[in-house]
């Protein structure tokens, strides 16, 4: 019986944030709010309390916030952590019996009916909170026992019973109260910085850096285009792979089964005689010209991230000195990577399911190692959804819990449940689907499913309009509006947005004969890119950064509000900060040929305003502003000009009647 602890009459269940049951963390970052809801009930009619405990893990103290009921036993309370790292927290309720007896007592004496009882057992209530006060509260509280008591007439004694003194010692007396319920286990809070939520990827590959034709450029040229990249906006730096580049079956221009001389190989065949994942391709520079990359990179705001990809070269030194680590087939030749028809004799997939796992996985996580100590903090790891979820689980928990700093981007372009592991054992944001969704109700179904539990506690999208291996049909047909719509909503809809970059800002669209991907592709070949075009794709890229970077509303995924528009070819959603009162509505033509026009709802009632109000809306593009009324309100999108408005709302009283925001040239400042 004593199992059943039958005191305790409190229920809380249904917490959230929590993952699968409290077997993963939910996620935030450092300083972002992060708030609790719980069903917290009792039998009865009695009143209850709850509150949330937090504290970072390994404190001894807890933090504790009152939670407010929502109605229908729904309770909530929010809190903010402030240091990266693991946090725990849970949630208390008791029976609150003073504030039950104060509640009862006012309703007793609103109907004329006899209290001198009520006021007893109100003296009994507080001789029992005494017996867990010491110190000055209890000295406090026998004072006020002692004027209760003393009160003859009942409508004192009520007056008396609310007495804001009494009713905060009666509360703290709770503190001690045995018959508390607290919910077991403790559930966890993965809380790291600020660029896990927040962030704008540029991929390059450093071999084609070089000025001069034909070229192969290395980090010396590769830090001459940092203050280029910085100037756009974007915070990481993303490389493909850096290391050897195997000789064996390397593959040739358009991904050519034979080499010709002169080739220069995919960079995602790691490994050579000159070396593998603790190495530098030789025509990049030295060990001591990556680090001083990383550190003018740093210099310049950008932060390095280096792909980390789990695969070798026929001629890797793995090959060799770890032949189990790999398959080999009955000829006694070693099985390359396969996707039928698909084959990559340049690539050996490593054989997590052999005997001596425990040592490949140590090898695996100390090149992780290697690159941290050379200054690296962000991996983008490739194809990780081919490799047991189990070591990624291992992996990245015990180098977070030595660096906590350390971010994983998951290139898995694959099955849901699969991606969504992925997230919930480690990574810290994923690549998504959003290169494919593509109309107002795909994107509108896409963002409900990424923004709404489960998935907002654990999964952080990177949205990316294209990569070396995707140029998706509407970037080849759509041009260079397309570019720049596809870029504004990957950079407003996910606080993490990236581009593979040269070819995006220059707009270069043909694709491989029926395939989704470019020709003459960069993955396997040297290119010699312009470094000082300027071109409008560019410029709208710079404008958005820059627009991230100045309202918090944007840097944020889980706040959007998915507005209505009476034209199927607009898309509209706002987003409100959770710390200021900066708001943003942004409005996106998805005809990328023709010019739409139609009236969008601004989503008063959402953001706790009145539906008659009047207020201003900023063009962030323009400059130019508009004064508008209620909910809805007219604008006209010419992608050719204007394919997309980018609003700060600034609510004040305006004269005059809603206005339709119209087309300034889109590139004018």
């Amino acid at each position: 019986m004593k199992n059943y602890e039958g005191r305790k009459r409190v229920v809380i269940e249904h917490i959230a944030p929590q993952v699968d049951g409290g077997k993963y963390p939910a996620k935030r970052t450092e300083n972002e709010p992060c708030t609790v809801t719980a069903d917290v009930f009792s039998d009865g009619h009695d009143l209850i309390r709850a509150k949330l405990l937090y504290r970072q893990q390994g404190k001894r103290k807890w933090q504790e916030s009152l939670m407010e009921p929502l109605g229908n036993d729904v309770y909530a309370a929010t809190f903010t952590p402030d240091t990266v790292g693991m946090w725990e927290f849970t949630i208390q309720g008791w029976v609150d019996h003073f504030a039950s007896w104060k509640s009862g007592l006012k309703k007793k004496f609103e109907a004329n009916q006899p209290v001198e009882v009520e006021l007893q057992i109100g003296v009994q209530l507080m001789e029992e909170g005494l017996s867990r006060l010491s110190g000055p509260q209890a000295k406090r509280l026998q004072k006020k026992i002692k004027e209760f008591a003393a009160i003859d007439a009942p409508a004192a004694g009520v007056t008396a019973a609310f007495d804001e003194e009494l009713s905060e010692l009666m509360f703290a007396s709770h503190y001690n109260n045995p018959d508390i319920s607290q919910y077991e286990p403790l559930l966890l809070l993965d809380v790291e910085r600020e660029r896990a939520r927040f962030s704008a990827w540029y991929e390059f590959f450093p071999r084609s850096t070089s000025r001069e034709p034909g070229q192969h450029g290395n980090f010396q040229t590769s830090k001459e285009i940092l203050p280029r990249i910085a100037e756009m906006g974007f915070d990481v730096v993303y490389l493909p792979p850096i290391h050897p580049i195997g000789e064996e079956h390397r593959k040739g221009r358009n991904n050519a089964t034979v080499a010709q001389p002169g080739d220069v190989g995919s960079p995602w065949a790691i490994g050579s005689r000159e070396g593998g994942h603790k190495s530098i391709h030789p025509e990049l520079g030295t060990m001591d010209d990556f680090v001083d990359f990383v550190q003018e990179a740093n210099r310049q705001g950008l932060e390095v991230a280096l792909d980390y990809a789990l695969q070798c070269a026929p001629d890797h030194p793995y090959v060799k000195e770890h032949p189990q680590w790999f398959k080999w087939r009955p000829d006694g030749t070693v099985q390359y990577a396969e996707n039928p028809p698909k084959k990559y004799q340049d690539v050996l997939p490593i054989n997590f399911e052999n005997d001596d796992w425990q040592n490949l996985w140590k090898e695996l996580k100390s090149i992780i190692d290697f690159w941290i100590d050379k200054g690296v903090k962000i991996f983008r790891v490739d194809n990780p959804h081919t490799k047991p979820f189990h070591f990624w689980e291992w992996m990245i928990g015990e180098v977070r819990r030595k660096h906590p700093e350390i971010i994983f981007l998951a290139e898995a372009f694959t099955r849901p449940r699969v991606m969504d592991r992925l997230a919930k054992i480690g990574f810290t944001q994923s690549y998504t689907y959003f290169t494919w969704r593509i109309s107002q109700e795909e994107l509108k179904e896409y963002m409900g499913e990424l923004t709404t539990a489960p998935l907002k506690d654990f999964f952080r999208p990177n949205f990316w309009p294209n990569t070396p291996d995707i140029l998706p049909p509407h970037l080849t047909k759509g041009g260079q509006p397309a570019h720049i719509v596809r870029m504004l909503l990957a950079a407003t809809l996910s606080g993490n947005w990236g581009m593979y970059g040269p070819v995006y800002e220059f707009g270069m669209t043909q694709p491989m004969p029926a395939k989704e991907e470019y020709i003459d592709n960069e993955k396997y070949e040297i290119k010699n890119w312009d470094w000082e075009a300027q071109t409008p794709i560019r410029d709208a890229i710079t404008r958005i950064n820059r627009i991230r970077k100045e309202n918090d509303a944007l840097q944020y995924t889980n706040n959007i509000i998915l507005t209505d528009t009476d034209n199927p070819n607009l898309f509209a959603f706002v987003k409100k900060s959770p710390h200021t009162d900066n708001i943003v509505l942004v409005v996106v033509n998805l005809d990328f040929q023709w010019k739409q026009s139609g009236w969008v709802k601004v989503p008063l009632v959402d953001l706790g305003l009145s539906t008659e109000a009047n207020y201003r809306v900023h063009d962030l593009f323009s400059g130019h502003s508009y004064h508008w009324q209620k909910e809805w309100n007219y604008v006209e999108l010419n992608p050719q000009g204007v394919p997309a408005h980018v609003f700060r709302l600034e609510f004040e009283q305006a004269e005059g009647p809603g206005q339709k925001a119209n087309t300034n040239n889109f590139y004018s400042e």
